[in-house]
């Protein structure tokens, strides 16, 4: 069996969703997007990675977050499947945020990211200063 981009240049998919000519909420890149939309989205998303999280364990890592930002953040990422919220009984009730099985295969396209503007970073830095970063062929 072939793998499915066999044929296609890479980051191009093999599926008819992949030739739209304009942006639609069903087109999986933009879920994903929507998913992380929004300023600290994926500092959170990189908290809960190294773990499950109470709300002030999320606000001692993150200290320049807002109580509001948190709070809509967890709930966006609650609505979009990502995160769950465990509530224990108790008084003060216990409440834990760990990252769903679809929020854990959000590492590998951080680390994606995160390598994409590294080297974006690197180049841009090295155009700002007149050197050349690629390789001479």
């Amino acid at each position: 069996m072939t793998h499915r981009t066999v044929g296609h240049p890479a980051g191009l998919p093999d599926d008819p969703r992949a030739n739209v000519t304009a942006p639609t909420p069903e087109c999986p890149v933009e879920i994903t997007l929507s998913a992380l939309h929004g300023r600290w989205t994926t500092l959170v998303v990189r908290e809960l990675l190294r773990g499950d999280r109470s709300y002030s364990e999320l606000r001692a890592a993150l200290p320049m977050l807002s109580d509001k930002v948190l709070s809509d953040r967890l709930a966006q990422l609650g609505e979009a499947g990502v995160v769950e919220r465990d509530r224990r009984p108790g008084w003060p009730p216990r409440v834990r945020y760990a990252l769903t099985p679809s929020g854990h295969r959000l590492g590998p396209v951080l680390q994606a990211l995160w390598d994409w503007g590294a080297e974006a970073s690197v180049r841009d830095s090295g155009a700002e200063s007149g050197h050349e970063t690629s390789p001479a062929h």
